[in-house]
């Protein structure tokens, strides 16, 4: 496939910018702490006044003409003269020196009535520099003020000039204590990984081969199946440097931030070579780039892209740098990342097994107390279609039921509640309905069992309820036997009959439905839109397949009737088809509830009794033996309807 040239990148630098101009009101910061310092030399109560200073003989004469009016005098220190201070009559203070001995001058200013009194020799200036402090603390105030505005901007610049530095987590001496031990299952992705650490660990032993590292393993599979566990746990095993981080923080408001991190993000790599690097949700940064003639596009998301093309395979070779990602949506990455020397490895990391199931709760278990009831294969096999976040939610459910229920050790009730709780919500007690209401919940769900239980290859009941939870107001708990991965027409045909078996009950027994069959009429007819449009299950359509599109892990539809790739008449064909599968559904459901409307309704006088009924009672009911194993070779195989959800509510 050739590639038209493109052009280089512009310069991925953050373009400097001035800084913004300081507040206004900032310059009337300096006149106001000169009012405040006039004020306080005015206004301040112990203002320091210059004291006189008299000679001896002066001070003798004032005090024998009664106008000293008390006296100060310091004990001298080491023989040397005493310091003589005081108030005169008029107010004003003085200072003088006198000899030593100041016996007789104290005895001759009493007799002058001059109040005496005795003091330890100090320098005098305390009072002064609290005064001196008091008035300048204005300024020194608004000068640290000031200081701390600059500091903040120089931080703030730092920050602005320092936004090229990559976000990345760096593991050298201290990684995370995951372990592979800790990853139950995924045997396959394991191994692969471990060889990626392998090689980085022991290179010759590969070169000896002639072997070159994969420059990129890139994990894929839908939400909450362990590819960050997976990452973790090469942290954890790895004895190279593991560098972590996230494909958001690649991308800010300034232009060209992305890209310099990216280059920040391998030199630190490089430093540390032989190294992984670890890149989390990279469809943020990876998506496929515009076209030519695009409206849209972001040239901050293609130049980050264009670097890490450049750094992972360009011109200047990395050796001994893995990069390690993970994303569910594969389907947006641009194949310019996908090629062989950029991500040479794709691992897919599907939904766990039956084993794998079992695997992951023991990890999810440890250290919590379960009671001898508690199977968790049993477990493993009541919840097809969960992810380990789900059965890691599903442990801590159960837990949370127990603590509930004042106990410390998990039941198997407490499993079956918590499964429940996250697949059907929050469950109400009956007497949210009224006592018609909860007849005809009885009877459409009676219905579901008794056509689910005379289905040969439907999958089996395991409980039906007419308790309200989250917004079902009953359920038809059915359960796979076995792990099913292709599901043939059979199936197919036997499970839109189990839909349309709840609206064919309220047939039988009312004459009209109700809008309770809104859920099974909504999830029928996309199980017979997908027959007819993506299975070729349809022999008036033929075997041709429009897919519906849509994200491959994360679910969701694909484009609306614009891009329909199929004319007008063949809508109407597919319409067509599709009424006539749900038409025969519903009437085959019908001719068994009529056929068994005896057993019907003895389901329905015991649903309304205990509110809850086991699968083995339906089966009781019916007259058939509770399946207990499929053998392989009665299974029919047909092609891939979709991976079967835990516990699909009928209701």
């Amino acid at each position: 496939m050739s590639k038209q040239p493109n052009p280089p990148p512009p310069g991925d630098k953050p373009i400097p910018t001035a800084p913004p101009p300081p507040p206004s009101w900032r310059h009337w910061l300096w006149p106001i702490a000169l009012l405040a310092m006039l004020a306080l030399y005015f206004y301040l109560p112990f203002r320091v006044s210059t004291p006189v200073s008299l000679s001896y003989s002066t001070f003798l004469s004032k005090a024998a003409s009664h106008q000293v009016k008390s006296v100060t005098l310091a004990s001298p220190s080491n023989g040397s003269n005493t310091t003589v201070s005081g108030t005169l009559v008029n107010g004003s203070s003085f200072t003088t020196v006198a000899p030593p001995d100041t016996s007789a001058l104290a005895n001759q200013l009493r007799a002058d009535g001059a109040q005496v009194s005795y003091s330890a020799p100090s320098t005098g200036i305390g009072s002064e520099l609290l005064y001196l402090l008091l008035l300048f603390s204005p300024l020194i105030i608004i000068y640290f003020l000031f200081r701390r505005v600059s500091r903040g901007a120089a931080g703030q610049l730092q920050g602005a000039l320092g936004v090229g530095r990559s976000r990345a987590k760096i593991f050298d001496a201290e990684r995370p204590q995951t372990k592979f031990s800790d990853v139950a299952g995924y045997q396959g992705a394991k191994e692969e990984i471990s060889e990626i650490v392998d090689f980085l660990r022991n290179p010759a032993r590969y070169q000896r081969a002639g072997a070159m590292a994969p420059r990129g393993v890139l994990m894929v599979g839908p939400p909450g199946t362990g590819k960050t566990l997976l990452a973790r746990a090469v942290a954890g095993e790895a004895s190279v440097p593991f560098l972590s981080v996230t494909g958001s923080s690649f991308v800010e408001m300034f232009v060209g931030v992305g890209a310099a991190r990216v280059r920040d993000l391998f030199a630190e790599a490089r430093k540390r070579a032989p190294a992984i690097i670890f890149v989390d949700e990279i469809d943020a940064i990876g998506q496929r780039r515009a076209g030519q003639g695009a409206v849209v596009a972001n040239d901050e998301r293609e130049q980050t892209l264009n670097q890490l093309l450049s750094e992972m395979d360009g011109f200047d070779i990395t050796q001994g740098i893995v990069v390690l990602a993970a994303t569910n949506r594969p389907e947006v990455l641009d194949p310019a990342l996908l090629r062989p020397g950029r991500f040479d490895r794709q691992i897919t990391i599907p939904l766990p097994t039956l084993e794998e199931r079992a695997a992951i709760l023991a990890v999810h278990c440890r250290g919590k107390r379960l009671a001898p009831d508690v199977d968790l294969t049993v477990i493993a096999r009541g919840t097809p279609g969960f992810s380990g976040a789900d059965l890691a939610n599903l442990a801590n459910e159960a837990a949370i039921f127990a603590v509930r229920g004042n106990r410390e050790v998990l039941t198997a009730a407490d499993f079956d509640d918590a499964r429940d709780r996250i697949l059907l919500g929050r469950r109400e007690g009956s007497n949210v309905l009224l006592p018609e209401e909860k007849h005809a919940v009885a009877v459409h769900e009676a219905g579901h069992a008794i056509v689910a239980a005379l289905s040969d290859k439907a999958d089996p009941v395991a409980k039906v309820t007419i308790l309200p939870a989250g917004q079902a107001l009953g359920v038809t708990q059915q359960l796979p036997l076995i792990e099913r991965h292709l599901y043939g027409e059979d199936y197919l045909y036997d499970t839109l009959a189990v839909r349309l078996g709840g609206r064919a009950a309220e047939l039988v027994e009312f004459g009209q439905g109700s809008t309770g069959a809104a859920n099974d009429l909504s999830t029928a007819t996309d199980i017979a839109t997908r027959m007819v449009r993506e299975f070729g299950l349809s022999a008036k359509i033929g075997p041709v397949g429009y897919p519906q599109g849509g994200s491959v892990f994360l679910g969701g539809g694909g484009a609306g009737l614009s891009s329909r790739p199929f004319a007008e008449a063949t809508q109407a064909a597919i319409d067509a088809e599709v009424a006539r599968l749900l038409r025969e559904a519903e009437q085959r459901a019908s001719e068994l509830i009529r056929a068994h409307k005896d057993q019907l309704d003895e389901l329905v006088a015991l649903l309304l009794e205990h509110e809850t009924v086991d699968g083995g009672q339906v089966y009781r009911i019916v007259g058939r033996p509770v399946p207990e194993h499929r053998p392989e070779e009665e299974v029919a195989i047909g092609p891939r309807a979709r991976q079967a959800a835990a516990s699909k509510p009928a209701g």
